[in-house]
């Protein structure tokens, strides 16, 4: 019977999914030290504000705890992704070992062949699927995380009553230069994660 190679592809989707497993595990590139001196914000009612979203999603706690149980399961996924290939991969060398001995019958070795390429593509719809899943749970925790700095801003500008609270990255670079007194990333900081705490050990 005439042998016919089968591709493993799997290994290339479980590279994806490993691949967002540590894009989600890299911090931002401009993530500020805890010990950093920050300036003191003196901005004014009225003032135009702005803050460093880049910087201040990776200084949230709620932010951090969200991605440690999201790298969490990206790694378990990845793990029985990898386990599940080398798995199949062990079969298939075992399948043209058979072969190539000629310890099969050509109908035994269709039989096998048929199973080992359906459980290829099944492997590759699992980790498909597994990818899928798991940017759709980066996507909702990254919601979580703006829906909940979206709140406490509009509680925080209650009080403060600034005329427009603008958000800049080294991204978009929304805000081109301002002055340090308006920038009110530390501040907002300190009081997001002040409330996840309070939030947090109440539940």
């Amino acid at each position: 019977m005439k042998k016919t190679p089968l591709i493993l592809s799997i290994v290339a989707v479980v590279a994806a999914v490993a691949a967002l497993a540590i894009a989600i595990a890299s911090p931002a590139k401009n993530k500020k030290a805890a010990s950093e001196t920050t300036v003191e914000t003196t901005a004014q009612a009225g003032d135009i504000v702005y803050l460093r979203i880049d910087t201040l999603v990776v200084q949230y706690d709620m932010y951090n705890d969200l991605r440690s149980a999201f790298e969490a399961k990206a790694t378990g996924v990845q793990d029985d992704l990898q386990k599940k290939s080398r798995k199949f991969d062990s079969d298939v060398k075992s399948f043209e070992n058979q072969i190539n001995k000629g310890l099969l019958t050509r109908s035994a070795a269709e039989q096998q062949q048929a199973a080992l390429q359906q459980r290829q593509q099944d492997l590759q719809n699992e980790a498909a699927q597994k990818q899928y899943e798991l940017q759709e749970e980066e996507a909702v925790m990254m919601n979580q995380v703006m829906d909940a700095i979206k709140t406490y801003l509009a509680e925080y500008n209650k009080d403060h009553n600034f005329a427009a609270i603008l958000t800049t990255s080294e991204a978009t670079n929304v805000v081109i230069m301002g002055s340090p007194a308006l920038d009110i990333t530390q501040e907002i900081v300190e009081g997001l994660n002040a409330n996840y705490i309070r939030t947090r050990n109440n539940q």
